[in-house]
């Protein structure tokens, strides 16, 4: 870490795209912001982007804007996250997941500093400041072809990787300390000291969310405490030895990983000799899928056939043959959504 705080500062000062890699929750954003307050730049805007949770057409106006009627949904003129962090800096979390004609387009504003808005022809040229991030090795991802190698050198001007916190366990004092302090402050209690079983327990832990894993486990603890001790009865039976983290669960938390997580769940839990299994695996997240976006729409068909990109007669009848045409749920988690259309 110490060598990762070093040449964050020194790369700082300069103008250079940085790509920072590691595994989920090692704190990849918190450098991303490093740079940026140690930087010349620091007064000016940093704005985050998770390229993992938009689709491309929405993820590629979420970058450079679009215009009026660009679109269908395209009410108004928007200005696109790369035209708003001119002049400072941009963090582009999962690039990994851009798709190639997205990268393409990302490798034009690296190298000339300019774009158009989706739907226009005016080209707009900006100063701002690349640091990207990557959950996956990017270069295994080119020669899979996943991702385009004059992106990734373009990406790859500073390279910093972030290690796991199973491969830094010393710091682990430290961060316990430092999470104590604020949870201790937010929840107005006095867990002031960290008794030894406690401790010995998180560092022999494997800590599969890294740090970020570490962080929700101390509020935990801060929260449940009765006393001024984290005591190891506190921690949970996975980091405690009492029992196995599940080996259901989800252990990684991009999207690609929890697809790829998703189908295997489906398909193990399925006969052998099942013929069901788009059933089982793709209509089921389908359903889910069109009954969250239902809900957050209100049960407005519209609306809801635009933010998931088909047609309205196309949802209709979704609608009808998953049985989603009853109320619409408070939070849309197997919720059901009304035939509202307008």
């Amino acid at each position: 870490m110490q060598s990762v705080y070093r040449v964050t500062r020194q790369v700082a000062s300069s103008r250079a795209s940085v790509l920072l890699l590691g595994e989920t929750g090692t704190g990849k954003e918190l450098i991303a912001k490093a740079i940026h307050e140690l930087s010349d730049r620091r007064k000016r805007p940093f704005v985050r982007v998770n390229c993992g949770a938009l689709s491309e057409n929405l993820l590629e106006s979420e970058l450079f804007g679009h215009v009026r009627g660009s679109f269908t949904g395209a009410i108004d003129n928007r200005t696109g996250r790369f035209e708003a962090a001119h002049t400072g800096t941009i963090f582009l979390d999962e690039i990994n997941s851009t798709t190639p004609l997205l990268q393409v387009k990302l490798l034009r504003v690296l190298q000339e500093q300019e774009f158009e808005r989706v739907g226009d022809t005016q080209t707009i040229r900006v100063d701002t400041r690349v640091v990207a991030a990557s959950n996956r090795d990017l270069l295994e991802e080119s020669a899979e072809g996943r991702f385009r190698e004059d992106l990734y050198y373009r990406l790859n001007v500073v390279p910093i990787y972030l290690p796991p916190l199973r491969e830094r366990r010393e710091d682990i004092p430290s961060l316990v300390s430092y999470f104590l302090n604020i949870y201790n402050e937010e929840n107005d209690r006095y867990v002031a000291h960290i008794g030894e079983q406690a401790l010995e327990a998180m560092q022999d832990y494997q800590w599969p969310g890294n740090v970020r894993e570490l962080q929700n486990y101390i509020e935990r603890a801060v929260v449940m405490a009765t006393g001024d001790e984290l005591t190891v009865d506190l921690l949970p039976g996975a980091v405690r030895g009492t029992s196995d983290a599940p080996n259901r669960a989800f252990r990684r938390y991009d999207f690609e990983s929890l697809a790829e997580q998703l189908v295997h769940e489906g398909l193990s839990n399925a006969d052998e000799d099942a013929e069901d299994l788009h059933s089982r695996v793709v209509e089921r997240v389908e359903r889910e899928v069109i009954a969250q976006v239902l809900a957050k729409c209100d049960g407005v068909q519209i609306k809801a056939a635009q933010r998931l990109g088909i047609n309205r007669n196309t949802l209709h009848k979704k609608i009808k043959d998953y049985g989603l045409d009853g109320p619409v749920s408070g939070n849309g988690h197997n919720g059901e959504a009304n035939g509202k259309t307008a």
